[in-house]
Order: structure tokens, then sequence, then C-alpha cells
């Protein structure tokens, strides 16, 4: 193949050669014939010279044609050169094209043209927006699902999070978004709104990886959070020093509503991962390895790195929206070992106030007196728990479907046992 394949200088060669070479076949054939004119016209009348000037001329034609024959010949060697490079070249161009990964439906485009992912940076809608003279520096995401009555506690949760270091999101659930608009950060918002829906399901729909792609980590939290001692700058590098990828600040015990033991923060401690409890139906010990003893957060505060969060939303179901029972599975997502990359950041902690807000009131409800208010709390908690029956089916058939997949748990509570 070597004597085939040649690159662009050669390419250009060749064309050249090719051309020159067919100028100077008709060069030479009228030569030739104008050589063969002249002697037949300059032929004397001696027999012998004749005869001598005829076998000259006979001479000179097998040469001229053993000439044009292998002029022809390599020429056509060449040309096949060169039609094989040029075939040679597609069949290469079309190798490397069929390798080449394209996200699914930009296939008809240019591959320059295409931008796989976006951001929330807001662009003006004159001037130079196009040329970044301050590039956004490393960023996070603050995002929220609000009421109006939880103004004035999102208020002091915002306010904790620099604008320089964080976008806030806002998740509008009761449709009011105007009310919002008097406070100094609103305009600085991304506010969404949908009547009546909980912040998983404006995550599926409004957070996708591609879209926070840019963003370092993920601040999923609910409305009802104390922040009096709660740095969100700390709180991240702490986060980056310990490795975590799935977290959340503790709650402080004294003043929150504490579910699960391991939330509760650990005083004189930065960050804890596990717990010790040796009575009730759920023990944990030094060797457990799975939640809610180790690998766990609940999910009123969870801090996501952005490879866990691309991992979260793909594992939050598109129609349960309460996401009740994807809190045990957050380990999954933890780039690892969940012992150690999932913990509870004591050094940074909040109070919980557990304000039980959806069901309360139905979109412009929200506006109304407390005595024309409709109670559907109950309702929404039978059915949080009828979702998470309804994941913990899904899991267990997905785990029966899938035989390529091999549970991390088991390995790591092998190797624990061992």
């Amino acid at each position: 193949m070597d004597d085939i394949l040649f690159g662009n200088e050669d390419r250009f060669s060749l064309a050249f050669y090719l051309v020159a070479e067919k100028k100077e076949k008709m060069r030479r054939k009228l030569n030739f014939f104008g050589l063969m004119g002249l002697l037949y016209v300059s032929a004397p009348s001696d027999p012998k010279r004749g005869s001598y000037l005829c076998s000259l001329l006979i001479a000179v034609s097998l040469i001229c044609s053993v000439y044009f024959v292998g002029s022809a010949f390599f020429g056509k060697q060449y040309k096949e050169r060169l039609t094989a490079w040029g075939v040679i070249e597609a069949t290469q161009t079309s190798d490397i094209c069929k390798d080449h990964c394209r996200p699914s439906g930009s296939e008809a485009l240019p591959q320059g043209i295409v931008t796989e992912k976006s951001n929330y940076k807001m662009r003006p809608l004159w001037g130079s927006s196009l040329k970044d003279d301050n590039p956004q520096p490393s960023m996070s995401l603050l995002a929220i699902a609000v009421g109006i009555k939880q103004k004035a506690i999102v208020n002091q949760i915002v306010k904790k999070f620099p604008l320089s270091d964080f976008v806030v999101m806002l998740f509008h659930y009761d449709g009011v978004v105007d009310e919002w608009r008097g406070l100094s950060w609103s305009d600085s918002a991304i506010h969404v709104s949908a009547v009546n829906q909980t912040k998983w399901w404006f995550a599926k729909r409004f957070l996708h990886p591609d879209i926070v792609a840019e963003y370092n980590y993920i601040f999923l939290w609910d409305e009802d959070l104390g922040v009096e001692n709660f740095n969100p700058r700390r709180y991240l590098s702490i986060v980056k020093d310990e490795g975590l990828e799935v977290s959340q600040p503790a709650l402080d015990p004294s003043k929150s509503t504490v579910h699960h033991q391991i939330t509760a923060r650990v005083r004189n401690s930065i960050v804890h991962r596990q717990i010790f409890k040796f009575r009730g139906n759920t023990r944990c010990y030094g060797n457990s390895t799975s939640p809610p003893c180790t690998g766990w957060v609940e999910m009123m505060a969870p801090v996501f790195s952005k490879a866990a969060w691309q991992c979260t939303w793909y594992m939050i179901q598109n129609d349960l929206i309460h996401a009740w029972g994807l809190d045990r599975k957050l380990g999954y997502c933890a780039q690892g070992d969940w012992t150690k990359n999932v913990g509870v950041v004591d050094a940074e902690y909040i109070v919980h106030l557990g304000l039980s807000t959806l069901g309360v009131f139905n979109g412009s409800e929200a506006l109304l007196s407390k005595s024309k208010e409709v109670d559907k709390r109950p309702e929404v908690r039978t059915q949080s728990s009828v979702e998470m029956n309804i994941f913990h089916e899904r899991w267990e058939a997905g785990i029966k479907e899938d035989r390529c997949w091999v549970d991390p748990y088991q390995l790591i509570a092998n190797q624990t046992r061992h």
C-alpha cells in the first residue's frame, strides 16, 4: 500500500505531472510527424542512401512507438494511483466519520455548529453580549421550591448565597411570581412556575445534566430551612476537602424536625458518614454498609456534585413526583464507595422547620384567607407512600431485567465481612 498512499504534496505533483505529460506528448507527436515529413521530403534519389534513410525511418518509428506506449502505460499507472488515493481517502474519511460520536438528532448538522450544553446565564438584549471579557467563574446552583407564604424564609436563605458564586433558581409551586420582584436579588434569579408541583417534578424537567453541566454543585433545597449557622462557601470547601459527592448540612437537633438520626448534628465534628444505633427495628453497627446507617442524606437539603447529579437525574422517575425512596438509592450515584463519598456536614448546619406546605392550597388560593384554605396534606402523604412502593417495585424489576448490572452495595458488604 505504500506505493499507493501518499500525501498532499504528492497529489499536487501527480496532478502537475499529468497535465505536463499530456502537453509533452502532443509536442513530441508533432515533432515526430514533422521529422517524418522532413525525411520524406529530403530523401535523395540515390537508392543506397534511400535504403539507409528508410532503415533510419523504421528505427525512429519503432523507438517512438515504444516511447508512446510506455508513456501511456506509466501515465495510466499514475492515474490509477491518483484514483486509488481518492478512494482510500474517501474510505478513511468515512471510517473516521463513522466512529465520530454525535449527539442524537445532530447528525444533519456540521459538527462545529453543535452546542451540546447550556447554562442559566442571562444575556443582554443589546450591547456586546458575544464578547465576554469577564468569563463566568466556577459557580454552583441553588434551586428551591417556594411558595409566597415562605417569602421571608426564602429571602434569608438566598441572601446567604453570594450571587458571584451561585445562580439562584426558584420553583414557584403556587403560581405566584410577581410578588417576589421587590427582593433585591429577584431579577438575578431564574423563576419557573407550575402550580402544585414538587421540587422533584421541577428538577426532572428543568435541571437536565446538559443544562447544569457548568455548575460544580447543585443545592436542591426545600423552603423551610433556617440558615443562621450556615455559610455556603465554607460548606463547599469542606465538601471538596472531604471528597463528598452527595451531602447535606447537619440539622440542629434542638430546633429541627429530625426524621433520621444520621442527619442530626454531631458536636465538635466536621463531617460524619455513619451512625451507631443499637435499639429499635433498624440497628447500625461499625460494619453496617447500607442506609440509613451510612450512605444516607435526607431529601430536604441535599447537595450534589456535578457527576452525582447527572446520575441522580436519571434515577428520578418522570411520573413519581414526591421522590420518596430515592434517598435510599442516592449512594449509587456517589461515584464510588458511598460509605466514604456520602456524608453529613456538622460544621455548617441548618434548622429544618418541618413546614408541610404542599397540598394546603391550590394556585390562587394561596392569597385567600386561612379560613378558605383547603388542606390536602393527608392525601399528599398517602400519595408519597404509594409512589415510594412503586419506586421500589421498579428498582427490583430493573435489577431482574438488567443481567449485566452488579450491585456495588453487595460488593462493599462482602468486602466488609471478609
